[in-house]
């Protein structure tokens, strides 16, 4: 049983597609114009994805594992590319969108004049993203990967400085050396396979003679390298901290999501290639997600402790995000129950909008007195920028700003260490729950994992305090001028964390049945390759 949502699924790809090239018509002297045409499009974008999330939930009769799918060009998987939309595709297009309108709307407080094209390069990022989510396809991963990666460039560098640039070439230089893996993997599993298709990989591995089998898990390794930078997984992860803190605030808020698209491509992957149905290939990189993923939690909670500043401690507790869904996704891939991957994804949501309002509270939070006309001008003249071009945009300053902000920050704080009520000790509970009642091949891993999750949320428990005492209590300066335009987008992704955890229920049942659709890699396959052509005299649904 499929979808039939027409059209729709390729909307999250064309609307910024369109978006971003039709501001590149406009000059740089018609920001506002950009930046109406922005928001339409991401409102739209938001839409479309929440149109999508409500028809992949399936049916009661099929369990609520329909799979939709787009068929590119007409031509059928696995000779075609195709588009596909099932349960964990489409929450990552909500929670994309979710945090784009919100990081479009800060950016409108004077970010996006800092240097050129800001608004296009935003709309192809998010294409990129959208694409990545979506794409059944091998080849076409590679290429919207790489559309995301070189919008990223733009904005990581957008508004220049000494630090960004730095920042920046490292940034740049790692990605590409992980495209190159990336190629080279790829050219690998289609060597192996013949085929680049997510879903009839899934039904080839199981039979693949012992050469073309060592041949596909050579070439998924390599090619796991490009998704494990992307992810942060330690050691991979030295360029992370320094990019993200260097970024503008709208650009950091964005970046969170972009370390999740790493995690997705390697659940996605790993139980569709090698999930239990793979024979003798099944599990196969289990160990690898497992051990990195703790390692990495272990390096981000220390990084939290270490830091000095909240952008780097941001950017480390990114990495403890990527982490723990990581090595919970390995422990699932080892034959562990789907509560721990349930838990996991739902984590995952409440700490990627948690960070990303993190990342916008970093310059409110470090303000002195003089308000964001003040900063600009200092980035004006440290940066060789015109002054007069830099003056935020028209908006009314926030009453009991340090009230406003302490208040956000908390509940941020509060999502992040895991603490209750809030949704990060539901999806933390969810995931220690899982593996104390999981029967592990090595026990020890398991009780590994339990610690570094607690201890994770007691470094950024003693990091955030630290950082909140010295911002709200142990200063005497005057309050921050705060734009309305820069706590409003904070104040809706702090909502978002309240409604996640007032529908914890709703939510965590969705997680559950998503868990259970990503290791039956045949509800994938089956959806993909039994998609109907319109050329048939059927309806092509996508």
């Amino acid at each position: 049983m499929s979808l039939s949502p027409e059209h729709l699924i390729i909307a999250p790809i064309l609307i910024p597609f369109f978006a971003g090239a039709l501001m590149l018509v406009y000059d740089e002297r018609q920001r506002r114009t950009k930046l109406v045409i922005g928001l339409i499009a991401v409102t739209a974008m938001l839409l479309s994805a929440a149109e999508l999330l409500v028809r992949s939930k399936g049916s009661e009769l099929t369990g609520g594992n329909d799979i939709g799918f787009y068929l590119l060009g007409d031509w059928s998987a696995p000779f075609g590319i195709v588009l596909v939309i099932d349960r964990l595709s489409a929450m990552m297009l909500v929670l994309t969108a979710l945090l784009a309108l919100p990081a479009l709307i800060y950016s409108a407080a004077g970010w996006h004049r800092q240097g050129q094209h800001f608004h296009s390069m935003f709309q192809f990022l998010l294409m990129g993203l959208n694409g990545a989510f979506l794409t059944g396809d091998l080849f076409n991963l590679f290429v919207f990967f790489e559309v995301l990666l070189a919008a990223s460039y733009g904005l990581l560098l957008h508004g220049g400085g000494q630090l960004r640039i730095r920042a920046g070439l490292h940034y740049i230089a790692v990605n590409l050396t992980g495209s190159l893996m990336f190629l080279i993997g790829v050219s690998l599993v289609y060597g192996a396979t013949g085929t680049l298709s997510m879903a009839h990989l899934s039904t080839l591995v199981w039979g693949l003679e012992e050469q073309p089998r060592a041949l596909l898990q050579a070439g998924a390794g390599i090619m796991a390298v490009a998704f494990l930078i992307k992810a942060g997984i330690w050691p991979l992860s030295f360029w992370l901290s320094t990019a993200y803190m260097a970024s503008v605030a709208p650009v950091a808020a964005m970046f969170a999501i972009m370390t999740k698209v790493g995690v997705y491509v390697l659940i996605r992957l790993s139980f569709l290639v090698f999930g239990a149905a793979a024979g003798v290939s099944a599990g196969h990189g289990a160990l690898v997600l497992i051990t990195g993923g703790l390692a990495t939690v272990a390096y981000g909670f220390l990084g939290v402790l270490a830091s000095q500043s909240l952008g780097r401690m941001a950017a480390h507790l990114v990495l403890v995000s990527s982490g723990t869904v990581l090595a919970s996704a390995g422990f699932v891939l080892e034959g562990a129950g789907t509560g721990i991957l349930a838990g996991a994804l739902f984590y995952l949501l409440s700490s990627t909008l948690a960070t990303a309002a993190l990342f916008l509270l970093i310059e409110p939070m470090s303000r002195e007195e003089g308000g964001i006309a003040a900063l600009l001008a200092l980035t004006a003249d440290a940066y060789g920028l015109d002054e007069r071009e830099e003056q935020p945009e028209v908006g009314l300053a926030v009453p009991g700003t340090l009230a406003v902000l302490g208040l956000s920050f908390s509940v941020c704080a509060l999502a992040l260490t895991g603490l209750p009520p809030l949704s990060g000790f539901i999806g933390k509970l969810g995931m220690l729950r899982g593996i104390l009642a999981a029967e592990l091949p090595v026990p020890a891993l398991g009780w590994a994992f339990v610690a570094l999750v607690i201890l994770s949320g007691l470094a950024t428990l003693i990091g955030l305090v630290r950082i909140g005492i010295q911002t709200f209590w142990a200063t005497d300066s005057e309050p921050p001028r705060v734009l309305a335009l820069e706590i409003a987008p904070v104040l809706v992704l702090v909502s978002l964390l309240f409604v996640l955890t007032l529908k914890a229920e709703v939510t965590m049942r969705y997680m559950q049945q998503t868990a259970r659709a990503i290791i039956s890699p045949t509800i994938y396959a089956e959806g993909v390759l039994g998609a109907p052509r319109a050329a048939d005299g059927r309806e092509s649904r996508p």
